[in-house]
């Protein structure tokens, strides 16, 4: 079992910038992989970025691209979504979530957190 809890959510203007954090606990050393993604009222839940647990490989939507950064805090389990040059449309809930085994779902997920960005 893998625990995941994000942080770091809030309200920010456009152009501003966050930092979300994901903490994982448990068997974290069976993670393969962490993505992020995001739901917006009354939309589906959809594809933020992707990073191999060492995040030596990062993947990102288009929507996001140049804009947000996936790191990971050497030593610790902790993963960041860096969020820069926010728009109203990056408003969401985001979740964290990971898989266990490479070609599988990610079959761990967060509560989520919440990003407002005013215009």
């Amino acid at each position: 079992q893998v625990q995941l809890v994000e942080s770091g959510g809030g309200l920010v203007q456009a152009g501003g910038s966050l930092r979300l954090s994901c903490v994982a606990s448990g068997r974290t050393s069976s993670i393969y992989a962490v993505a992020w993604y995001r739901q917006a009222p009354g939309k589906d839940r959809e594809f933020v970025a992707a990073a191999t647990w060492i995040c030596s490989a990062a993947s990102y939507a288009d929507s996001v691209e140049g804009r947000f950064t996936v790191s990971r805090d050497n030593g610790k389990a902790t993963v960041y979504l860096r969020m820069s040059s926010l728009i109203p449309d990056d408003t969401a809930v985001y979740y964290c979530a990971v898989k266990t085994v490479r070609s599988g779902p990610y079959n761990y997920w967060g509560q989520g957190t919440q990003v407002t960005v005013s215009s």
